[in-house]
């Protein structure tokens, strides 16, 4: 018992190291200081994300929480995290109050919040989430009650069993076969890109939106409000539409289309063979394609072929960056060499998401390099390396032939403010998280006064004074 009770302490005070020194980190770095890049799609500070997610192999989300506590408990809460540092609490119990204080603006406020909870907490290790989390809000409350988060609004909740959920909503949830369920997430991602780039919603909005179009028929109509909407001229309003028709992927040894063997569906994994003749079954039948290795002569352009693209996007399955696992479908390809200095081949072409085909491209300190099966090797701004390798020729080896070394000409140096070809957001990530957290504030502001004004509604009405 005592072996338990003291690994579980320096279980927790390894959490708090690791998150301590990525605070160290992140105050050595400084991107907020980087004024040039406050703006970028990829700042400093996302740049940063995909370091530690390198380093971790973990998720960029996973990453980003683990950043978000470590600066959080260096600037906003040291007391808390000075009791994390000794093993005393843990990283549930942490998580939870940087997630529960994160409407605090006032740093006065946040140190008297701190304080109150470093003298409080290590009484709260036996309560539950639900207990544990109303013990830290009623701190926050006595401080700062437009701090303290309320009820999630009920318009916050659209997903795809249907049951009560609270008024006004309903939960769906179910299991279905693999085949089943990567048609529907297909079909959803059509219909809900039936709309103008101007429409309010997000993507996974549409997605729950598009549940109605597929029960009543028509497409998914746009609310941008825009009279001219591009997504809806007015013969498209006039006439039936039908609904999207989904294309499914999947990647199967050519003996196994009949539905003898196992396929590989990209972003969702192995399928069993009865799986693979379903899909092959789907609208009338499966167009089959046979992914070739590609010769070992480059191509001429810079934008790859189509069957070279299938090739490679086959052969990687996902996005080549350490711990990255977005489906190469999904991916850009991008050039491990830059064109034209590097060929348009299989042997310097990889799959890299958006996000980390900006973070390659601008954010200076990351390398890579790629060999002809495939492998990428990556050193990070700290020096650290990493090696990725493709996911696709580990479940069909064929795809994981060496297509060959190819010639790398003269590179030219680094244009001059290339930086500005960074796709920019209109405000930085701090004004941006700065108006998300006072929007929050005002409605529980809003919710408090009303909570007020009712109770003194109540009083007035039911009032009696007392008999002489």
């Amino acid at each position: 018992m005592d072996a338990i009770m003291a690994a579980t302490r320096q279980e927790n005070a390894a959490g708090a190291a690791r998150l301590a020194a990525i605070g160290e980190l992140y105050a050595v770095r400084a991107p907020e200081d980087d004024t040039d890049k406050l703006c970028w799609v990829i700042d400093g500070f996302g740049g940063l994300v995909c370091e530690i997610a390198a380093a971790l192999g973990v998720s960029s989300k996973r990453a980003r929480a683990q950043l978000d506590r470590a600066i959080t408990l260096r600037e906003r809460l040291p007391q808390v995290a000075a009791i994390y540092a000794q093993g005393l609490i843990d990283a549930v119990m942490v998580a939870m109050i940087v997630s529960r204080t994160d409407l605090i603006i006032d740093d006065a406020l946040a140190r008297e919040v701190d304080q109150r909870l470093a003298a409080r907490i290590l009484r709260w290790g036996r309560l539950s989430k639900p207990k544990m989390e109303q013990r830290i809000d009623a701190v926050i409350g006595a401080v700062d009650p437009a701090g303290v988060h309320g009820p999630p609004a009920v318009s916050d909740s659209r997903y795809l069993d249907v049951r009560p959920l609270g008024p006004g909503r309903v939960q769906i949830s179910g299991s279905l076969s693999a085949a089943s369920g990567v048609t529907l997430d297909a079909v959803l991602d059509a219909i809900a890109g039936q709309v103008c780039r101007a429409d309010p919603r997000s993507f996974d909005r549409r997605r729950a939106d598009a549940v109605d179009v597929l029960v009543t028929g028509g497409r998914l109509r746009c609310e941008c409000g825009q009279s001219d909407c591009p997504a809806a001229s007015a013969a498209e309003r006039a006439a039936p539409v039908v609904t999207a028709r989904a294309m499914i992927q999947v990647i199967t040894e050519p003996a196994s289309v009949p539905g003898r063997a196992v396929g590989f569906l990209p972003g969702f994994g192995q399928i069993p063979p009865e799986q693979v003749a379903q899909l092959a079954a789907l609208g009338g039948g499966a167009v089959v394609r046979q992914v070739a290795v590609p010769p070992e002569t480059p191509e001429s352009g810079y934008r790859p072929s189509a069957a070279l693209a299938e090739f490679v996007r086959c052969r990687d399955l996902t996005c080549r960056f350490p711990g990255c696992e977005r489906p190469a479908v999904r991916c850009d390809l991008d050039h491990t060499v830059p064109y034209p200095a590097g060929p348009t081949h299989a042997s310097n072409l990889k799959s890299l998401c958006r996000v980390h085909h900006l973070v390659k491209t601008f954010h200076t300190g990351w390398k890579d390099q790629q060999f002809p099966d495939g492998t990428i090797v990556w050193t990070s701004p700290s020096g650290h390396v990493y090696v990725t390798r493709p996911e696709g020729a580990h479940w069909f080896p064929t795809l994981g032939t060496p297509t060959g070394v190819v010639s790398i000409g003269e590179q030219s140096p680094p244009a001059q403010g290339r930086g500005r070809c960074m796709p920019t957001r209109k405000v930085s990530r701090a004004q941006e998280r700065r108006a998300e957290v006072l929007a929050k504030r005002q409605a529980n502001q809003e919710r408090l006064d009303e909570q007020r004004r009712r109770r003194e509604r109540e009083l007035a009405a039911n009032y009696q004074p007392p008999p002489f």
